[in-house]
């Protein structure tokens, strides 16, 4: 009997995982009582020192808090404790919200810098200065002029987030087949018409390819901006945290933050496949 390739990759991740957990486990277990104590001088120096337990929690401690926190995602005692759901909540709006402004300019600035060589040489040395501009950098003067934390972090994600949706744009529509389009000149297809249905279809992969590239910024930088911003959101969730020293929850924020990536960029690598097509 032969297994897929699928079958057989799960089975290794698998495996992979299961040795991870358990070298975790092994790394982090409590060793033995590293000294006699009296009772009331154990229970302050607590279970590093009598029991020689590891500081960094093992996967069973983050495993009992994350069923804790999954029990009551969206749970709300004041501004410094809050459930993991509307902290994710509060950062995934923030960063579908700058996203979506990016797409609002980015695609339509993309396909006329590919489709007119004049502009595109004009708008060159703007993009050339601007684009490796930090997006963090760009966080004390919003705070300066907009003066409300949660809009200067929406607009620090709309700053990563639109240079690669602009290049892959305006290089797929430069791209384009040329003979594909005189064709469409030949049959007097307008300007317009020729854009919907001949340049952004052929165009769309690699589209969908900046879009796909822009979300895994937008999301790597929202955890470094609400840190700095501070209020809610899950970056603001793990400089809370870390402040407590609970490094369970720091731990439980990073695997979160892991999976909420992985789900967005699973959502337009579909996205890709769907508007991919063999030539």
């Amino acid at each position: 009997m032969t297994f897929s390739l699928r079958f057989r990759a799960a089975v290794v991740s698998i495996v992979l995982f299961a040795a991870f957990l358990g070298i975790w486990h092994l790394a982090t277990r409590s060793t033995a009582a590293t000294t006699t104590m009296t009772p009331e001088y154990a229970k302050l120096m607590g279970l590093t020192a009598t029991q020689g337990k590891s500081a960094m929690p093992g996967p069973l401690d983050v495993g009992a808090k994350l069923w804790e926190h999954l029990k009551q995602p969206f749970y709300d005692k004041g501004p410094n404790d809050k459930g993991l759901g509307i902290q994710l909540g509060y950062s995934i709006g923030r960063v579908g919200l700058g996203y979506l402004l990016a797409v609002l300019v980015a695609i339509p600035l993309g396909f006329l810098i590919g489709m007119s060589p004049l502009i595109s040489k004009a708008l060159d040395p703007f993009i050339q200065v601007l684009k490796p501009i930090s997006p963090l950098a760009w966080m004390p003067l919003a705070l300066y002029t907009i003066k409300d934390s949660s809009i200067s972090a929406i607009f620090v994600i709309f700053i990563c987030s639109v240079w690669p949706m602009l290049l892959n744009t305006s290089f797929g529509v430069a791209a384009v087949r040329k003979e594909w389009i005189n064709v469409a000149r030949t049959l007097e297809v307008g300007t317009i018409r020729r854009a919907f249905t001949v340049i952004l279809p052929a165009a769309a992969p690699t589209i969908l390819t900046g879009m796909r590239i822009s979300i895994g910024i937008a999301w790597l930088v929202i955890v470094a901006a609400e840190m700095l911003v501070g209020g809610t959101g899950i970056g603001y969730f793990v400089w809370n945290e870390w402040n407590n020293l609970s490094i369970t929850n720091v731990i439980i924020a990073i695997l979160l933050i892991g999976i909420v990536g992985m789900l967005l960029d699973q959502i337009l690598a579909r996205f890709t496949r769907m508007v991919t097509f063999p030539e």
